[in-house]
């Protein structure tokens, strides 16, 4: 059962649902049926980088958080 993220059209309130099927997703804050599903980044897969010579690294030692190494 996938949980999808939806935006209501009528209050705006933005919630996650774990959708069965068919069902039909409801806004917990003003019960209004007229919902949009979004876009989740969370859905997205990346694509694999190739590895270059010398290169440092992905993460925090490789001096994405600024730590210095």
């Amino acid at each position: 059962m996938p949980i999808y993220e939806y935006v209501c059209m009528e209050c705006e309130s933005h919630f996650e649902e774990l959708v069965r099927g068919e069902q039909q997703v409801a806004c917990p804050d003003c019960t209004a049926t007229n919902v949009s599903r979004q876009f989740s980044s969370f859905a997205v897969h990346g694509v694999k980088k190739p590895v270059t010579a010398g290169g440092g690294g992905g993460g925090c030692c490789g001096g994405s958080c600024g730590c210095g190494h």
